[in-house]
């Protein structure tokens, strides 16, 4: 199957977008963990930024890239008319 110069502007985006959204991840699951007794010395909400980040700082990062993964590829699809989701039903 040959993909069009659209579908293939799609995916570059969906990509890029994805390997951003990654690169975030891999910061706030690997390197901070690596680096969290050099983060001890910074206070965040009265714990150490390393406790913080394990115990809760990184569950919220996660779901903020949820977050930002489905607006951003709902408006990409709506941009490209790959859409599965009406925005005039109401039902929802």
């Amino acid at each position: 199957m040959q993909l069009t110069k659209r579908h293939k502007e799609y995916w570059q985006r969906t990509i890029h977008f994805t390997a951003i959204l990654l690169a975030v991840w891999f910061v706030v699951t690997f390197v901070v963990s690596y680096y969290a007794r050099e983060l001890s010395g910074i206070t965040v909400f009265g714990f150490p930024l390393g406790f913080y980040m394990g115990a809760q700082g990184s569950l919220i990062i996660y779901v903020l890239i949820i977050w930002f993964y489905a607006r951003y590829m709902n408006a990409l699809d709506q941009e490209y008319g790959v859409s599965d989701w009406d925005e005039t039903d109401s039902s929802i």
